[in-house]
């Protein structure tokens, strides 16, 4: 009785025959790819192995990581210890070799990250080959995990960036209200509670352009508390675009910004105006004050993030990178300003965007 390729022994040259097609290599290769997405801890570590196997048209095929937990596909010998030689691969960094089972170590950045084992005549050459894929695709694996820690590390950054100077005045107005107008304190009170609440709490990587907006509508409440007469605010939203998907504290650090670096340094004070609409099949939001400006180029540096680190800059830059990471290179921020005529940021981005909820 015949036994598929796939599920029995196979012997047979560098690759099987059924996968001898340059076509089908590459795109077994490009599957084993994304079945390490992972790691070669992650859930789809069987289905490369099994891949693998097809390639090198091995008996058997074995993905080991650092704990030596080894994935199979096929058959590996019974009277080799497998076991052993990983363990072996997995203290030396050196490869293993008993009978016709081989056991090759994956090094990724000059650190051992697992082993391969492969049972049968392959080559070496085809062997190696292999090996080099897997080490490529572990690369990719390591560096997408990198960004996505960079990504959070970010957003914690953010939640933190709340500034001494404004809480302190905040609560001192707050406190200097408690007798005079004690039903005014206890509002700003819990606009307080609610802006610190919004900050800091753990949220989730995404929130709606409602739970944006009412986040920045409490700090303007704080903010015109503390500056009084001097600071102005415009808020329209369309209801449209209320339950938009957006990636989580994206409105609120442009608007600090304009009230901070626009209008608190200006003597009379200013107007904060925040539009949101939809166009077309976008949801468009600009933040916009009349305040002293800047000049583009300088711009230019805080939205790239080369400028020297402050809360200003960081934050800019934080929410124009994690805009473009959401949505591509397309969206992300962009500002208008010159010297003496205030900053317009606007921030657009898909009403409809796949993986984007709450």
């Amino acid at each position: 009785m015949s036994v598929p390729a796939e599920e029995g022994p196979v012997r047979g040259p560098f690759w099987s025959r059924r996968v001898r097609d340059p076509a089908s290599i590459l795109e077994i290769a490009r599957h084993i790819t994304d079945d390490l997405a992972d790691g070669l801890s992650g859930p789809r570590v069987r289905s490369a192995a099994k891949a693998i196997r097809r390639l090198l048209a091995a008996d058997g095929v074995g993905l080991a990581d650092l704990s030596a937990n080894v994935v199979t596909s096929g058959v590996l010998p019974r009277d080799v210890d497998t076991a052993a030689m990983v363990d072996e691969v997995l203290h030396t960094e050196n490869r293993c070799r008993r009978a016709e089972v081989v056991a090759e170590p994956l090094v990724v950045h000059d650190e051992l990250a697992g082993v391969l084992v492969v049972a049968g005549t392959a080559r070496m050459t085809a062997l190696r080959e292999v090996a080099s894929l897997l080490v490529a695709a572990l690369e990719r694996s390591l560096l997408e995990e990198s960004a996505e820690q960079a990504a959070e590390a970010e957003l914690r950054a953010l939640r933190a960036e709340i500034s001494p100077h404004f809480v302190y005045n905040a609560l001192t107005v707050i406190a200097s209200l408690v007798r005079p107008d004690p039903a005014r304190s206890r509002e700003l009170m819990l606009d307080f509670a609610d802006y610190i609440r919004y900050s800091l709490a753990s949220h989730g990587e995404y929130t709606t352009v409602a739970d944006e907006f009412h986040a920045i509508e409490t700090y303007l409440a704080l903010q015109r508390a503390v500056l009084g007469e001097r600071l102005r605010v415009q808020i329209r939203v369309a209801p449209e675009v209320l339950a938009v998907s957006i990636p989580y504290l994206v409105l609120q650090p442009i608007v600090e910004n304009a009230v901070r670096h626009g209008i608190e340094r200006e003597s009379d004070g200013g107007t904060v105006t925040v539009l949101g609409e939809a166009e077309g099949s976008d949801c468009v939001i600009s933040v916009e004050d009349d305040g002293a400006g800047m000049d583009p180029e300088r711009a230019r540096v805080l939205l790239a993030g080369e400028a020297a680190v402050n809360t200003r800059s960081m934050g800019l830059a934080n929410v124009d990178r994690r805009l473009r990471n959401v949505y591509g290179p397309w969206f992300g921020l962009v500002m208008e300003t010159a010297q003496g005529e205030g900053t317009r940021v606007i921030v657009r981005v898909p009403r409809f965007q796949p993986g984007v909820m709450p």
